[in-house]
């Protein structure tokens, strides 16, 4: 080969090169999954995925689950989420368009939210922070998780392990014949009684728990794992497979059978929560096996997933039941 064919390979080489590196793609900052602090220091989340080219985008706005956002995209530097919200019905029905802007702050994000309402005024923008949440790890090997000593968080004689998560709350827990038990009672004709979540004084890392729970017919309550996590708590017998179901990460991850006992009936639950990965294991049937969780819950008491939290059992929806109440921590 010539000193100028090889001069002219060279050259042909670089051009490929070059023009490869200006018709690459420059990759999305916003994808990923962001832990929020929303308006009035609630509790957030939002994840932005891109496929084939196109952005889709899921947010948890303090309770609630996480729900698809309508529409996202990026202008110039700016994320920008469109949430449209309707409510009533009928002729009566009207329909409110939020618009999220991100720019990023680092490994952060600013935010702000503006909100159209049905009659075309708007809202003052809100600002609020989102701090980026680190990939998942792999799946841990539970057989080789070391768990230490177990502690009783309820032995069914005293509730000086636990405290209410708003303490301007009412409580509505008591124990009663070796049971915990919440009566959240609602006068008819009177003002709405805002009753208390249960928490543990003590926070924890990863563990295993184990409880046991009764729900009777329409009852609704929840285990926080960590304070983040909820693991739902319901009548959910006969119903079809939903995360929304006894048993289920809410509104994140589905069992994969059914395994709930009918209503009013004493149940067990042994939950493991590992690296930021969740077992389930109902009336001794594994629903969720070591499944990630890719954010905070509806009522998480922060969105910060690293940080120690305690088992808070909810008590503002209806009446329900626990028991022998034992945890065991993992030990690194």
């Amino acid at each position: 080969m010539g000193k100028d064919t090889r001069h002219a390979l060279v050259l042909i080489g670089l051009f490929i090169a070059c023009t490869s590196a200006l018709g690459a793609k420059k990759p999305i900052p916003f994808i990923g999954r962001w832990a929020l602090t929303i308006p009035g220091g609630g509790v957030g989340w939002l994840g932005v995925t891109e496929k084939d080219g196109k952005l889709s985008a899921s947010i948890l706005w303090g309770g609630g689950s996480v729900v698809p956002v309508n529409a996202v995209k990026v202008e110039g530097d700016k994320l920008v989420l469109t949430r449209i919200q309707e409510s009533g019905r009928g002729d009566k029905k009207t329909t409110s368009t939020e618009t999220i802007t991100a720019t990023l702050d680092g490994s952060n994000l600013k935010l702000t939210t503006v909100t159209k309402k049905p009659d075309g005024s708007e809202t003052k923008p809100a600002n609020f922070t989102g701090k980026k949440i680190p990939p998942l790890p792999g799946k841990p090997d539970l057989a080789k998780v070391k768990f230490g000593k177990p502690i009783v968080l309820f032995d069914g004689k005293s509730l000086e392990a636990w405290k209410l998560t708003s303490p301007g709350a009412k409580s509505g827990w008591s124990i009663e014949n070796g049971v915990l038990v919440n009566k959240p009672v609602q006068q008819e004709g009177k003002p709405h009684i805002n009753y208390g979540n249960l928490r543990t004084v003590a926070e924890f890392e990863d563990f295993n728990l184990k409880l046991e729970v009764n729900a009777a017919k329409g009852e609704n309550s929840g285990v926080y794992l960590r304070g983040i996590y909820e693991v739902q708590v319901c009548d959910s017998y006969g119903k079809k497979l939903d995360s929304h179901n006894m048993g289920g990460v809410y509104s994140r991850i589905t069992p994969t059978v059914n395994a709930e006992k009918p209503a009013g009936e004493w149940q067990t639950m042994e939950l493991t929560l590992v690296d930021r990965h969740a077992t389930v294991i109902l009336n001794g049937k594994k629903i969720i096996d070591n499944e990630p969780l890719l954010g905070c819950t509806g009522g998480a008491l922060w969105s910060d997933e690293f940080k120690p939290g305690p088992i808070y059992l909810q008590g503002d929806h209806t009446g329900i039941q626990y028991r022998n109440i034992v945890l065991t921590p993992a030990v690194k």
